[in-house]
């Protein structure tokens, strides 16, 4: 039954690159598909992978949407990501994970050439550790707290050449991590109704990001997610998701700042204007269908925008769809506790 309340978590991080915006980092990279909720027993291992697919064309300023006049037309992604999750004993379990970008892609209007970029994004180290679990009859309760550290891998100063022998960073949306160390906290609440199948449980999420070697920190990211969960005909489960995102501004080292004041106006300029277009809030609608076999998990969800305020002219969210596979498996027996 676990199962299935896993797989309704495994999109909890996803879709860091559009909350970004055109002119952020995008590549936050997406811890897209996952996390585990609660703790797993004692010596039982769970992997996950997970395919994950993004496209935008549309533009918002604040709460309308808008024609964009910039040079970019489309924003997209092709991302595969793999967790794996052990429990060290019945309360603390420890959580390891990373992906790899297939593809992010900038295309720019009225051309036929686009910006890309391909290869590893983050480790994630989440350990978490529950510290409420207790069963009354038909109804069990589960209250569990994370707290982890995101460790960039790929690049955050990929080149691009413009003209010939001259180069240039690409986007920070499309770069493959935001370059900077991030700390996560995490907490779940579950309450699960045995009998009817349902559950009720609800996760909130923190990340506060760190400075890259730009001197660049991209906004901190605040999430509340309230979910339902019903199992129907034994190995199938629909569950649905309400999603609230905060996230923060783009933020530079005032040296950084001064120092393209004193020396070129104009990039001064620009990074002022990268900074107002960085950032919004959102509140997203997600539907998931799993099924359970044995020990396997399969389950496929999308993401519905129900409303998006986001700061200057960003790319919003438009197109998410996810899909992955859980393996759940004890590596050896838990010992009997001894008789009295």
């Amino acid at each position: 039954m676990r199962l299935i309340v896993l797989a309704s978590f495994s999109l909890l991080f996803q879709n860091f690159t559009f909350s970004q915006g055109c002119c952020s980092g995008g590549g936050s990279n997406p811890i897209a598909g996952g996390t585990a909720t609660g703790v797993l027993q004692q010596y039982q291992m769970e992997v996950s992978l997970n395919y994950q697919v993004n496209q935008s064309n549309k533009f918002f300023e604040g709460a309308e949407e808008v024609e964009q006049e910039g040079i970019y037309d489309e924003l997209s992604s092709k991302y595969l990501f793999l967790r794996t999750d052990y429990g060290i004993n019945k309360k603390l379990t420890l959580s390891l994970a990373t992906g790899y970008h297939l593809n992010k892609t900038l295309s720019y209007k009225g051309q036929d050439t686009s910006a890309s970029s391909s290869g590893l994004g983050d480790l994630i180290i989440f350990p978490r550790y529950d510290i409420y679990n207790e069963n009354n009859g038909n109804i069990r309760t589960e209250v569990t707290l994370g707290f982890g550290v995101k460790l960039p891998i790929g690049s955050h100063t990929d080149t691009m050449e413009i003209r010939t022998d001259i180069w240039e960073l690409i986007p920070p949306t499309i770069q493959l991590s935001t370059g900077g160390t991030d700390l996560m906290f995490y907490s779940f609440f579950l309450r699960e109704y045995k009998k009817q199948k349902i559950r009720l449980f609800a996760n909130s999420l923190y990340i506060r990001k760190g400075y890259n070697s730009l001197d660049e920190k991209f906004g901190d990211y605040a999430s509340l997610s309230l979910f339902v969960s019903k199992t129907v005909f034994r190995k199938w489960g629909v569950t649905t998701q309400l999603k609230g995102e905060s996230i923060g501004q783009l933020q530079v080292k005032q040296s950084k700042l001064l120092e393209f004041v004193l020396s070129n106006e104009y990039e001064a300029t620009t990074l002022l204007e990268k900074q107002k277009a960085t950032g919004g809030k959102k509140l997203i609608f997600i539907p998931q269908i799993s099924y359970s076999k044995n020990n396997f998990t399969f389950f496929a969800t999308s993401e519905i925008p129900l409303y998006q305020d986001l700061n200057g002219v960003q790319f919003a969210s438009q197109n998410q769809f996810t899909c992955g596979i859980n393996y759940r498996f004890l590596t050896k027996k838990c010992e009997d506790p001894p008789l009295n």
